[in-house]
């Protein structure tokens, strides 16, 4: 169990120190964190709206900050360059996260050209219900990604990695609010790259 542990806490500081040294991307973290875990107790009362918050607003501005404000050039904290962590990342990196919002974006075309969404639902009526099927197919979609890229790992590497990721990408809004909830404070004050990142103690100052 220790090993287990030891290796999320490992996955969590690699994630960290590699991809989120903007503080813009830090803080549509936090805002991303926040919403799904709101997202999270939406489940137990109406699972399709709480696909619809996941999907809209907390994906939509967690892998903004990715595409759009995290550093793509050589990484001098870490010495490494940009394809290289793309190549060693554990979980989504640019390329399949490409892969995955184009579902996510193609899904609501499919639904409203077939609203029976190829046979697979019994089609409904008005805006409402397009709205609470769409929520159902990106639950699927969203819980189809997370065990495909699970599964995935135990044959590239093994069963262990694969949880610990899992375990990792399900916890990872509670986590985000405790790292990153002074990254908009630090951005008001013209911070736009966090500068303790690399240095001794540094996982320790992000959190506080």
């Amino acid at each position: 169990m220790n090993d287990f542990f030891n290796s999320l806490q490992t996955q969590r500081w690699d994630d960290h120190r590699y991809y989120h040294h903007s503080r813009i991307n830090q803080s549509l973290h936090l805002v991303s964190a926040i919403s799904f875990v709101v997202a999270y107790a939406l489940l137990f009362v109406e699972p399709a709206w709480a696909a619809l918050l996941g999907w809209c607003v907390s994906m939509t501005t967690r892998q903004a900050g990715h595409f759009f404000f995290e550093p793509k050039g050589y990484d001098h904290v870490n010495q490494a360059t940009h394809e290289h962590k793309e190549d060693i990342k554990v979980g989504y990196n640019l390329r399949r996260k490409v892969v995955l919002m184009a579902l996510w974006a193609a899904v609501p075309v499919l639904l409203w050209w077939d609203r029976s969404f190829l046979g697979l639902m019994a089609p409904t009526q008005g805006m409402s219900g397009y709205l609470h099927q769409l929520g159902l197919v990106w639950l699927v979609l969203g819980a189809g990604g997370l065990v495909f890229r699970t599964v995935h790992l135990f044959l590239l590497q093994d069963i262990r990695t694969g949880l610990v990721w899992a375990t990792k990408i399900l916890t990872d809004p509670f986590h985000d609010i405790w790292l990153y909830h002074r990254a908009p404070l630090a951005l008001l004050r013209g911070e736009l790259i966090d500068p303790h990142l690399g240095m001794p103690g540094a996982a320790a100052r992000s959190r506080t």
